[in-house]
């Protein structure tokens, strides 16, 4: 009977994909070794757990929107569901090292681009909880299934500038702002009567008049 293991080794970000793609190194231990596993197909939920690490004011700041005030942050700090990825395995004996890539996204409407931008140095601490199928060999009764344990998990911490040089690699010097199409219509409607050949400086123009309207 299969008895997988797994530890995230690394993560690395994809160069060249079609959106941005975080790729973890993922190894798998089977006992007993020499159990020949011909397949399996591999789930996992990958979450942020961000109670398990310390914030700089800074950090503490620009996670407002999503926490509230840090005095709060004993009853609202939870964990954060990352993204559900799916990777079959090939065959192996023993153990082997898989590529378990990560869609990511820098859409501001999502509370984990929010987290990971408002890092600015440090460490992630992510869990991977894992799910699936398992195709192996045994002796004399031949091909046989069976399912992973939904206790199996693995702890990774990963460095906040492997996603921070992904995204730049993918979005150099650009954020996305995803707006509601009135009121992007207004803006693009002020962009026209003023003349105004970029997006940036028609907020680089609207700005000052809202910090003077905050500071007053």
């Amino acid at each position: 009977m299969p008895d997988l293991s797994f530890q995230v080794e690394s993560a690395e970000a994809v160069p060249y994909s079609a959106a941005p793609l975080l790729n973890f190194k993922l190894r798998i231990t089977n006992k007993p070794a020499d159990e020949v596993i011909q397949s399996t197909i591999l789930r996992c939920q990958i979450q942020i757990e961000p109670a398990k690490r310390q914030y700089a004011s800074q950090e503490q700041e620009k996670l407002l929107d999503l926490f509230g005030e840090p005095q709060r942050w004993g009853t609202t700090v939870k964990p954060l569901l990352w993204t559900n990825t799916n990777v079959v395995v090939p065959t192996f004996a023993g153990n082997t090292l898989v590529d378990l890539p990560v869609p990511c996204t820098f859409d501001f409407n999502v509370a984990t681009t929010k987290y990971f931008h408002a890092l600015e140095g440090g460490e992630v601490p992510v869990q991977f909880l894992f799910s699936g199928t398992v195709f192996h060999t045994a002796p004399a009764r031949g091909m046989q299934v069976a399912q992973i344990p939904w206790d199996r998990e693995a702890k990774y911490r990963l460095p906040i500038q492997v996603w921070k040089r992904m995204m730049d690699l993918y979005y150099p010097n650009v954020a996305w702002l995803q707006l509601r199409r009135d009121v992007f219509d207004r803006l693009h409607e002020y962009k026209v009567q003023h003349g105004i050949p970029t997006w940036e400086q028609v907020i680089e123009e609207l700005l000052p008049a809202m910090e003077r309207r905050a500071t007053s």
